[in-house]
């Protein structure tokens, strides 16, 4: 399984431990934990990554729509972290038909514990956790009129925040599991397929044998 390895928070080139430092790190960030992506996508590839994730002291879901949207397809996978500390985050990319328009759409669900800076990354705001981001929506009205989404977690309902993220995009946070939910979008008016009905499984419990595979992303693959 070919894979590339980025920091998680800047997407810059990571360096690996050596004698002098028992941590990956950036120049730019620090001491990080490496954010590995897959370079294809596949049901074994899949299988791999639920493998790595699990190999951990607190095993991390992987979050994906499913049934998927009709003309969707998972396109990508990655993970942040390594052999010390376990896996610390997840991503999952999925592609198809943008619900307003109908030109090519992106999303990516990502699982992630506290301190990571994967979602902030891909969700293009600063900081490593998005909790002022989260208060600033609900200060702004949120907790008056209600998530900007609803959506099935894992078999429970749960709200999806609206944060300001670049025009391009649109990104929205949640809490799953004891973890950060995000779900970004591209282009911005894609996010409106989570006002659809959407089902979220977690795939460590299993992935459906009728998962369809498309072209890998071009967000998860360094775009962003």
């Amino acid at each position: 399984m070919g894979v590339t390895v980025s920091c998680p928070r800047c997407a810059a080139q990571v360096r690996k431990p050596d004698l002098m430092h028992s941590n990956w790190r950036c120049d730019n960030c620090g001491d990080v934990p490496p954010f590995h992506v897959a370079e294809h996508i596949s049901a074994e590839i899949v299988g791999a990554v639920l493998r790595e994730s699990a190999s951990g002291a607190e095993p991390m879901p992987l979050w994906g729509p499913w049934p998927l949207p009709a003309g969707w397809m998972v396109t990508g996978v990655g993970w942040a972290g390594d052999d010390r500390s376990g896996v610390r985050a997840t991503a999952l990319a999925c592609s198809g038909p943008e619900p307003l328009g109908g030109g090519p759409a992106d999303l990516v669900f990502i699982a992630e514990q506290p301190g990571v800076g994967l979602g902030t990354r891909f969700a293009g705001i600063p900081g490593i956790d998005p909790g002022y981001l989260l208060s600033e929506a609900l200060s702004d009205g949120g907790a008056r009129s209600g998530p900007d989404a609803k959506i099935k977690v894992g078999g429970h309902p749960t709200p999806l925040w609206c944060v300001k993220s670049p025009e391009d995009r649109s990104a929205y946070v949640s809490e799953a599991k004891g973890i950060w939910l995000y779900a970004v979008a591209w282009p911005a008016s894609a996010g409106y397929l989570l006002a659809e009905h959407v089902v979220l499984h977690d795939f460590s419990e299993g992935v459906p044998p009728e998962l369809v595979f498309g072209a890998p992303s071009p967000y998860l693959h360094g775009r962003v």
